[in-house]
């Protein structure tokens, strides 16, 4: 049977525009978050800002594996490079896990050792976090209904906004209160978005990287449609599994492609 190769250009060239100016502008609010996050002792700032870092790099690896994405075929690689957007997001899941640990730690040990919080310069700069991310998310608007990592990157970007909205609440209930404990809890509440995106973001990769069926695939539906083929007189040992973490163009329409083999 032929394997489409159709779609390996699917990915908007213009998106990498956007993982430039993203990268640029996330990059550069990281270090600002940092350093007044450390000034201002805010470990909300500080895990906002490691919750940011981990999306630089998430975005340094989607934009990476778009461009390898777009590899033709060649002997060595006969299905392309497609599969780079599943080890880059299998890698930014394992990096996401790894500082909502480090993250958390902190936070506990906060609870027992409260620190003086300088709430005005966290208010500030976590407001303009909200305007980074949201601008941010905007740039990844066009493309994402089509391919898995400009809509991983929309939605990072996005729940960033909201993770900096929270730290803006957290900053104006110690302004008002002087409860110091906020911060630490802001902080473990940050590590909990970290988490849950990163535990759904790595069983993804995981699971796309065992070569399982993708999500939106219904291997009834395809044997079914195979098996109704003209000459086709039965459907065995029916294998799916997807060569890049991408979105079809058209989910209703269950065909064949190159991530199906049947044996």
């Amino acid at each position: 049977m032929s394997h489409d190769h159709a779609d390996h250009g699917a990915v908007p060239r213009d998106a990498g525009a956007a993982f430039a100016w993203g990268i640029g502008i996330n990059g550069a609010y990281v270090i600002v978050e940092a350093l007044y996050g450390i000034a201002s002792g805010s470990l909300a700032l500080i895990a906002d800002a490691a919750h940011n870092l981990t999306d630089v790099m998430g975005l340094m690896l989607a934009w990476g594996a778009a461009i390898f994405s777009r590899r033709i075929p060649t002997q060595l690689h006969t299905y392309g490079l497609g599969r780079a957007s599943i080890l880059a997001a299998l890698v930014n899941g394992a990096a996401l896990m790894i500082a909502v640990g480090a993250l958390a730690w902190e936070a506990i040990g906060r609870f027992w050792s409260p620190a003086e919080v300088a709430s005005g310069t966290v208010l500030w700069v976590a407001l303009l976090g909200i305007a980074v991310n949201a601008g941010t998310a905007m740039l990844f608007m066009k493309g994402r209904e089509h391919d898995l990592n400009i809509e991983g990157a929309f939605l990072h970007m996005a729940a960033d906004a909201a993770v900096s909205a929270g730290v803006v609440v957290s900053a104006l209930l110690i302004m008002m209160t002087g409860w110091s404990w906020v911060d630490p809890l802001a902080g473990l509440l940050v590590s909990a978005v970290i988490a849950w995106s990163a535990f759904g973001l790595f069983k993804s990769a995981v699971h796309l990287s065992l070569d399982g069926v993708p999500a939106g695939i219904e291997r009834d539906a395809v044997r079914t449609w195979l098996s109704l083929q003209p000459g086709v007189t039965g459907v065995h040992d029916l294998h799916i599994w997807a060569m890049c973490k991408r979105r079809r163009q058209n989910p209703s329409v269950r065909q064949p492609s190159r991530s199906v083999a049947p044996e």
